[in-house]
């Protein structure tokens, strides 16, 4: 028995298993050991604030993901903030996507190969680091691969008017979460040409994006007034395109046991372009502006999973008549040899160490070490993320050099009053708590009110405690000097 027939007989879609799959590498370790880090901070303190607030930041910062936030909103709304409901989107959408990569790689090459790509895809390093992130990257994944789907069913034949209205707004959705992925239309667009599509699909295809472009160039035009937001990515260099190179390789590797023909839809004519044309593009668009950050294309990782399907599907199918009996147990030891060998990565990704610091961890730290009526401080001011993830370990302690906090500002840090006053507040203080990065990766301090803290610091109290933990650093002042007991 083969297995589309085994598959028939127990009636189970060949997709409910990746999406099962996926679910339990999403729901394993979700939590991270109750760790939050600095980008899942910024969706944790935004979507805390009410709609209006959320509107007026998104004037000021970080527009991109606006639609994000607010659906974010909404969830903390509904279930409360908490690390399930934070990252349990994100899960359910890669299972979303699994099932796609899954149905297409089906149609396209076959059961077994539709199931490998699905399976394969939850297995992927960046898949599983996003898999767990509360930021909209696998939001935006999911509606990639189902714009991937739409345009494999309209190929197939089936292009009524309400696929095509589909597929755009889907593209449009997938614009709104990060106009980045827009990257995805020139994929299909190769996709579309090496398939030999006739004209009037290319050209329903042209209508679908283009209205699905004018849906988002809003957003593109006035994001760009926001573009200091990606000042801190660097420029590129030979060092960051060895991962693009082995991803190609790969799938590179995918395409040719598929045996792709001009003129003729497979796994490899959707697949390579999703993979190689984003990544390409990007590294295009880098090279005016520095931009590649491997997250903003995490949906080409579709791509990837749909041609290791196809090279698994090609090697079975060549198997099967030499060696009927045990060409089936092929796909499943695959799985498991790669599910051994990433065992190490895996259990890494689901630690708080995978990421950077860890906003909880300090703001238990600060809970301990603090006394009513003294003061805190943050250095950079964006370390305040912690504070306003976790306000009640902050209670009775007085941010002294806040003016104006981020909910009225419209800003993720708030805005701090000017050095002069920031020296005067620290000066009345007998005791400080500051919040900071940890020595490994902390930057140097540049901003003018940061290094006034410093030496103000310096100048008139001593440290009585210093601890760094997951990335962040809390260190305790005390005044020094004849007049310690008057101040403050």
């Amino acid at each position: 028995m083969n297995s589309s027939s085994a598959f028939r007989r127990y009636r189970l879609p060949v997709w409910l298993i990746p999406v099962v799959w996926t679910l339990a590498l999403g729901l394993w370790g979700l939590s991270r050991e109750h760790s939050v880090w600095r980008d899942e901070a910024a969706t944790w303190q935004v979507a805390l604030r009410t709609a209006g607030e959320i509107w007026h930041m998104l004037g000021q910062v970080d527009v991109v993901h606006g639609l994000y936030y607010l659906l974010m909103h909404g969830l903390f709304d509904v279930f409360g903030p908490g690390t399930t409901t934070l990252r349990l989107p994100s899960v359910l959408a890669m299972a979303v996507a699994a099932a796609c990569v899954t149905v297409i790689g089906r149609r396209l090459a076959g059961t077994w190969a539709g199931l490998g790509g699905g399976l394969a895809f939850g297995l992927l390093p960046a898949v599983q680091f996003h898999l767990q992130e509360g930021r909209p990257f696998a939001l935006v994944t999911a509606a990639a691969a189902l714009s991937t789907l739409l345009l494999v069913t309209v190929l197939a034949g089936r292009a009524g008017a309400m696929r095509w209205a589909a597929y755009g707004g889907t593209v449009l959705v997938c614009g709104l979460l990060n106009w980045l992925s827009l990257l995805i239309l020139p994929a299909h667009l190769a996709t579309l040409v090496w398939a030999g599509a006739g004209r009037g699909i290319r050209r329903r295809w042209a209508a679908a994006s283009a209205t699905a472009v004018a849906g988002v160039l809003p957003l593109i035009l006035f994001s760009r007034g926001q573009s200091g937001q990606v000042s801190w990515i660097p420029p590129l260099t030979w060092h960051m395109m060895i991962g693009p190179a082995v991803l190609l390789a790969i799938g590179g590797l995918g395409a040719l046991l598929d045996r792709p023909r001009v003129g003729r839809l497979s796994a490899a004519v959707v697949g390579l372009p999703l993979l190689a044309v984003p990544q390409l593009a990007l590294i295009g668009l880098s090279l005016a502006q520095p931009l590649y950050v491997d997250r903003y294309i995490l949906f080409s990782m579709l791509g990837l999973a749909l041609l290791i399907g196809a090279g698994l599907g090609a090697v079975i199918r060549s198997a099967a008549p030499r060696f009927p009996r045990t060409s089936p147990w092929i796909l499943p030891v695959t799985v498991a040899v790669a599910m051994a060998a990433l065992v190490p990565q895996s259990l890494a990704e689901r630690s708080p160490g995978s990421r950077v610091d860890d906003v909880l961890a300090v703001a238990a730290e600060v809970r301990r070490l603090k006394d009513a009526g003294a003061a805190v401080l943050f250095v950079p001011a964006a370390r305040r993320d912690t504070e306003l993830v976790s306000p009640d370990a902050f209670t009775g302690l007085r941010d002294i050099a806040l003016q104006e906090g981020p909910e009225k500002s419209g800003t993720l840090k708030g805005v701090e009053a000017d050095p002069a006053r920031i020296r005067a507040a620290i000066a009345a203080q007998r005791r400080i708590l500051l919040v900071t990065d940890a020595a490994e990766v902390a930057k140097p301090v540049s901003a003018e009110r940061d290094r006034a803290k410093a030496a103000a610091l310096k100048e008139r109290f001593t440290v009585v405690s210093d601890e760094q933990i997951r990335g962040r650093r809390v260190t305790v002042y005390e005044r020094t000097g004849p007049d310690r007991r008057s101040a403050g």
